[in-house]
């Protein structure tokens, strides 16, 4: 489009000796518009579930959630520290097959995540339990598959796996072994993870993105596939369930979202 204008300018100049001035104004508005449709189309199907500017749609602790310069942000303070997670939870459904996509930000000392498919404790206010797509501010742990108050790990960075049934009964840490669950097995490597880590940039924006499609599970950091999850386990696993963020027990933090959408699949 951009090409057939500037062929046309140059016609027009030859022509009618109109200014250069004029021509690049033309061709700043056809490059602003294009940049617009492109914005569109990447949004296509989305709903913007966050308004940026207050808390509708979401039920969290407003001593550790707030909205402030269009993010929604967690903070924990030293009069603050929690004694367990707290989240922020989207009220606007229970999603099943979705794709999820929002920009993050934390600080060094920071712990957060993005639970889907999650289950409210019992007994609990603000606590979820189920998938999560982990993020921390010393990036030992963002874009894994990590299930809160269950399975604990499902997928490290750099994992495709997939998540077989355990045959040991009763508390779901009996099949836990060093911080993961002993139905893991790696089907194949994404990459080397420390070149995968370098993906996310330190205290500044980052895109996460996650993808649920029936037992299948994808978490995306800045357009990296990070981890992969198929899980098999029909005990265990979830088809549909709350959406929220975290804030983690631990010192001092904080973490930012921002252009938070979502798209039922």
């Amino acid at each position: 489009m951009k090409n057939i204008f500037r062929l046309t300018s140059l016609v027009a100049i030859s022509s009618l000796t109109f200014s250069c001035g004029s021509g690049q104004q033309n061709d700043d508005a056809a490059a602003s518009q294009e940049e617009v449709a492109v914005e569109a189309n990447t949004n296509d199907g989305f709903e913007k579930i966050f308004d940026g500017e207050s808390l509708n749609g979401w039920d969290g602790d407003a001593t550790y959630w707030r909205v402030e310069d269009g993010a929604l942000v967690g903070e924990i303070t030293e009069s603050t520290k929690l004694d367990r997670n707290h989240f922020i939870i989207y009220q606007g459904g229970q999603p099943a097959d979705f794709e999820f996509k929002a920009e993050f930000k934390i600080t060094e000392a920071g712990n957060s995540g993005v639970n889907y498919r999650s289950a409210p404790v019992e007994g609990l206010e603000h606590a979820l339990k189920g998938y999560q797509a982990d993020i921390d501010g010393k990036n030992n742990y963002t874009g894994q598959n990590y299930e809160e108050r269950k399975r604990t790990t499902l997928a490290y960075i750099g994992q495709q796996t997939k998540i077989n049934p355990q045959e040991k009964e009763g508390d779901l840490r009996a099949n836990v072994e060093k911080n993961a669950w002993l139905g893991l097995e790696v089907v194949k490597e994404l990459g080397d993870r420390a070149e995968m880590r370098k993906v996310v940039k330190s205290n500044d924006w980052n895109e996460i993105r996650i993808v649920a499609k029936g037992n299948r599970l994808k978490h995306y950091i800045n357009g990296t596939l990070m981890s992969d999850v198929t899980d098999e386990d029909p005990a265990n696993s979830s088809f549909k369930g709350y959406l929220g963020m975290q804030v983690h027990v631990g010192p001092p933090m904080q973490v930012a979202y921002r252009n938070i959408y979502l798209k039922n699949l």
